[in-house]
């Protein structure tokens, strides 16, 4: 079992909300109104992590011991929703999410095959990694910035956790796992081919509900995301190379190839032809 192992590397470098932000050192100044709105945006996409949770809880019926790590992965993200709340509740008050707002996100997810979804989650805990990096360059509050670095440092551990699992996927499934951390590896790492960020929170996850079936589409902003990433922290060229370069190297280290690009990605995955399908 991996979870054991996870939990206590986990808990030694956890963070404490009471002692570890330095709140006495909140600058108002330096907070604009804008910055604060993002906040309270990042603060209900965070609180996300509860319908997450539920689905992976029912498409892992089969495995305890990844379900067992949910409880650590639950915690630290509904965490991140928490610390961010309090922020505001401290210095912009009037911006803290009601009740209402954070339950708008918990919706139903469509279950779907289980490797796709942990490879996705994957990816998307990479892609977060430089997200709040380049939040916390963005923002000028010190408190701000120093939560938003310990957030980004939370996101990379998760994906590395998700990353032990797949390991151990590829040791029981062979290459019917390669397959589906090859496939959604090349989807994850090719959003400079599409309109719309790569993310789990941007994704279509229940058909009955499309098209307001997205996280961030039941958001009081549906369009915030969008914005935040091109037109206020700058999410540029050079920032998606580091998600890209991230996904590739940490591929090559799972499949034992060499990804120096999502084309050479691709190659490896066709090489694996289709196989069977694993079901949840």
């Amino acid at each position: 079992m991996l979870y054991p192992q996870i939990f206590r590397q986990l808990e030694k470098v956890r963070w404490n909300m009471a002692d570890d932000i330095p709140w006495d050192s909140f600058d108002p100044s330096r907070l604009s109104d804008e910055q604060a709105q993002t906040i309270r945006m990042n603060a209900i996409t965070e609180w996300s992590a509860l319908p997450a949770t539920e689905m992976f809880l029912r498409d892992n019926r089969h495995d305890s011991d990844f379900s067992a790590f949910m409880s650590v992965w639950f915690y630290e993200e509904q965490k991140h929703a928490l610390v961010l709340m309090e922020y505001l509740r401290r210095f912009r008050p009037e911006l803290v999410p009601t009740e209402q707002e954070l339950h708008a996100v918990r919706f139903e997810f469509d279950p779907a095959p289980y490797l796709e979804t942990l490879t996705l989650h994957f990816c998307g805990e990479l892609r977060l990694t430089q997200w709040y990096q380049c939040a916390a360059q963005w923002h000028t509050e010190p408190v701000i910035r120093q939560i938003y670095t310990l957030l980004s440092h939370d996101e990379a551990r998760h994906g590395g956790a998700y990353l032990r699992y797949m390991q151990q996927a590829i040791e029981r499934l062979g290459d019917d796992a390669r397959r589906a951390f090859a496939r959604v590896g090349v989807l994850m790492a090719s959003a400079a081919r599409t309109a719309q960020a790569l993310h789990p929170t941007n994704l279509h996850v229940n058909k009955a509900l499309f098209p307001n079936d997205t996280v961030q589409s039941r958001l009081p902003d549906p369009g915030w995301l969008e914005r935040w990433l091109d037109q206020q922290i700058h999410f540029d060229r050079d920032w998606e190379a580091k998600v890209v370069g991230s996904i590739l190297k940490k591929l090559s280290t799972l499949l034992g190839e060499e990804f120096d690009t999502v084309q050479t990605l691709n190659r490896y995955r066709k090489s694996l032809g289709t196989g069977n399908a694993i079901a949840a």
